[in-house]
């Protein structure tokens, strides 16, 4: 027995033994991470800005400290704020010779590409050089790589130009077979985000819109592709019409999509020549992630702000960190309102609405920033229902030609699952002292008085956001109307009719806003501002682990669960786009 409790204490012994080593180790690691993560990257001569254009392009990333301790990536998220800042730190660092685009698999929307490429242009202005690399090319990476001076393909590879194309997903059949109906209450002849829960395919109206807005974005792809590559946008169209992306790479070469084929392991030694130096080990890479760090070279001293806000996402009520959260952002904007070193604000707005009651919280808190400083809002991919919502009341609006705005409208979606439950052998009844006080059950039909009072609430509600917008933009409730009633709407077309004021990007927003509140020299402060590392670690984890679980086991099957989950989630009354706008 005694020889028995030795060998019991003893193995306690030893696992306390190994957790607090075990522990050690981690902090140990946490805490090298955290300085490493705090280091500033200094650059050196015969430097080159490598982007590494791969995973997902969102307006800010936040590094995951527990991710990258398990050895994974945030998704592999890359933020176009440090992408725009490293190039424009790159473009006045004498340090740095060039860039190398180095395209992978890269998702971004066409507002956020030519964000980057406009960055690019502005870039070439300093005669510096910028080379472009693939193993494929995928049509953004091209996109934003048709601007350097020299275009490489491996002679393996091949470059993917096909147009643009939206496929979205109808749910009505499937709801149909399980026994549950939804029921609509929309506003807008072109509010489309119902459709996929009332039709089995578009409406007329919804192809004309969706037809316009994306022959638009084409059409700004191909003109400036045209211009960087001297050939013809109908040529473009040709090719495009023909998949180039099978087409050999000598035939690409020849059709003068590229310069040159060559593998990977002969750009370094261009890039080497480029810069005249002996070595490639002599020659320096920097990356986005390094550049973070690095000071920009005439940074201001003054003590006047630009603050930037950033909002992506989906509106929702609540104080979450996820998305665009009505308390948490009208908190911002409070605080931004009552800082007296902010003397303007540029509010960068990527959402395709929400909750049209939480957009009305986040209308009210710019409208009393905006009694007490400028404020204009930068448009990103999308700032569309309740995203224009939360815009139109801004001092001047900016949206790059390919942003996706509009869809002034709302509406409203009820489930009735009474077909489901009778499926399944359920039955209920009820007993009531008034006779709506079981409205909005969804184990039985609305009954046709019901559908008109919520009806009713739905149109009062467009009628206020018209209002909103009419107020804002100064136009008449009448002429909103026409152009209103859900319809998405680029850039440029919005620029036509009144929508927003200008194209251009994050810069010019910042511009404006300087302009604005009289500024010559003055700092821009980005907000909210990112968690430092500790923050981030403890932070809670548990969401972003759920979801990353949920996307191994799903795949491509997670983007419908998303959809469903955010219905679950969201308000009955909605300011939003459709759910599934995906441009491929």
């Amino acid at each position: 027995m005694k020889d028995f409790l030795k060998s019991l204490v003893a193995s306690i012994l030893g696992c306390f033994i190994v957790l607090g080593l075990f522990f050690l180790i981690m902090f140990i690691s946490l805490v090298g991470m955290s300085l490493t993560s705090t280091e500033k990257y200094v650059l050196k001569d015969n430097t080159i800005l490598t982007l590494k254009l791969e995973g997902v392009l969102t307006d800010r990333a936040q590094e995951n400290p527990l991710m990258a301790l398990l050895g994974q990536e945030t998704e592999g998220q890359i933020g176009l704020d440090d992408v725009l800042a490293s190039i424009k730190k790159a473009k006045e660092n004498e340090k740095i010779q060039g860039i190398y685009i180095n395209a992978g698999a890269f998702s971004a929307a066409p507002a956020s590409l030519k964000e980057i490429r406009d960055e690019l242009l502005d870039f070439k202005k300093s005669g510096k050089f910028v080379v472009a690399y693939a193993d494929v090319y995928s049509q953004g990476c091209y996109y934003l790589s048709s601007v350097a001076d020299k275009i490489m393909l491996n002679p393996q590879g091949n470059l993917d130009l096909h147009g643009f194309a939206t496929v979205p997903t109808f749910y009505k059949g499937l709801l149909d077979k399980v026994g549950v109906e939804m029921q609509i209450f929309k506003v807008g002849t072109f509010k489309s985000a119902v459709e996929p829960f009332m039709l089995d395919k578009m409406s007329d109206a919804n192809k004309e819109q969706v037809s316009a807005y994306l022959n638009d974005i084409w059409a700004t792809l191909t003109n400036e592709v045209s211009e960087s590559r001297n050939i013809s946008v109908e040529k473009l169209n040709t090719y495009a019409d023909e998949l180039a992306m099978f087409k050999k790479a000598e035939d690409i070469l020849a059709a003068s999509l590229v310069d040159t084929l060559i593998y990977e392991t002969g750009v370094k030694e261009y890039l080497k020549n480029l810069i005249d130096v002996k070595d490639v080990e002599d020659m320096n890479l920097a990356s986005i992630k390094n550049m973070t760090s690095v000071s920009f070279t005439n940074e201001s001293k003054s003590d006047d702000v630009i603050a930037v806000l950033y909002a992506e996402g989906n509106i929702t009520d609540g104080s979450g960190k996820e998305g665009i959260t009505s308390k948490r952002f009208v908190k911002e904007l409070e605080k931004l309102k009552n800082n007296d070193k902010v003397k303007a604000v540029v509010f960068r707005v990527n959402s395709g609405g929400g909750s049209a009651y939480a957009s009305e919280q986040i209308w009210k808190a710019v409208g009393e920033l905006k009694d007490k400083k400028p404020i204009v809002v930068s448009m990103g991919d999308y700032a569309a229902s309740g995203g224009y919502y939360i815009s139109c009341l801004a001092s001047k609006i900016i949206a790059q030609p390919n942003t996706l705005t509009g869809s002034i409208g709302i509406f409203g979606m009820f489930p009735n699952v009474e077909g489901l439950t009778k499926k399944v052998g359920l039955s209920y009844d009820v007993v009531k002292t008034n006779q709506y006080a079981d409205f909005g059950t969804i184990t039985r039909p609305m009954r046709e008085d019901e559908k008109a009072i919520l009806q009713n609430y739905i149109e009062r509600g467009y009628d206020l956001f018209l209002t909103r917008c009419s107020d804002g933009r100064g136009i008449s409730k009448e002429s909103l109307d026409s152009i209103a009633q859900g319809r998405v709407w680029t850039g440029n077309q919005a620029l036509e009719i009144g929508l927003v004021d200008e194209l251009g990007g994050i810069n010019d927003a910042i511009e404006a806003a300087a302009e604005l509140a009289k500024l010559e020299n003055y700092k821009v402060n980005n907000f909210p501002k990112k968690e430092d590392f500790f923050e981030s670690l403890f932070s809670n984890q548990k969401e972003e682990l759920t979801t990353k679980a949920l996307k191994e086991y799903l795949g491509s099957d997670y983007e419908h669960f998303k959809i469903l989950k955010e219905i679950k989630e969201q308000d009955f009354v909605q300011a939003r786009m459709p759910y599934d706008i995906v441009i491929k």
